[in-house]
């Protein structure tokens, strides 16, 4: 959770530890409760991704892109998508068939979103933006996903100010949640 580098090598780090999860995931056969161990885990680390991108990186993109407005909305609508599937899987054991329809939804979604962002966007935010600007970016991006939730909360607002003033309550009560259950630890 917290690499180092400009924002854009933290992000990319963050893309290959959750493929790797996806990757723990489909190796293991139908069924199996591990499954649902690194699904937990999977989702973390991208409800924190997103937090942080839905605070420094989109508002970053509308300030440096030419077509940035465009850009960051169709991001977002990204993560509404993904946060939805994200919720619905919370619920679901891995022995129920509902786990696996939707675990292969939102690998396919992020795989996607990801595709998108570092064949696209990544490239057009490197060119745009000064080095010394990226890498600040980098630092708030660390920052935020320390104090970032680790649940999905659909209905909870993905643009600033709010959800830059909401995001570390509910983090606080997610951490403290999954303290309490185990969740996300091995």
């Amino acid at each position: 959770m917290g690499h180092g580098g400009d924002v854009i090598a933290e992000l990319t780090t963050d893309h290959r530890e959750v493929e790797e999860l996806f990757g723990k995931i489909e190796a293991l056969p139908s069924g199996d409760e591990q499954r649902k161990k690194y699904a937990d885990q999977a989702v973390i680390e991208l409800v924190r991704h997103s937090i942080a991108e839905e605070a420094y990186l989109y508002p970053a993109v509308r300030e440096f892109l030419p077509n940035g407005d465009g850009i960051a909305d169709k991001e977002l609508e990204d993560h509404a998508e993904a946060e939805r599937t994200m919720k619905d899987l919370e619920g679901v054991d891995a022995g129920d068939p509902e786990f696996d329809r939707l675990i292969g939804e939102l690998m396919a979604e992020i795989r996607s979103h990801v595709r998108d962002e570092e064949d696209n966007l990544f490239a057009q935010l490197r060119s745009a933006a000064s080095e010394d600007e990226l890498m600040k970016l980098g630092d708030k991006v660390r920052q935020a996903k320390k104090t970032a939730p680790t649940r999905p909360h659909p209905s909870a607002p993905d643009t600033p100010p709010a959800n830059k003033l909401l995001a570390p309550g509910a983090g606080m009560v997610d951490r403290i949640r999954d303290a309490l259950t185990g969740r996300g630890k091995d």
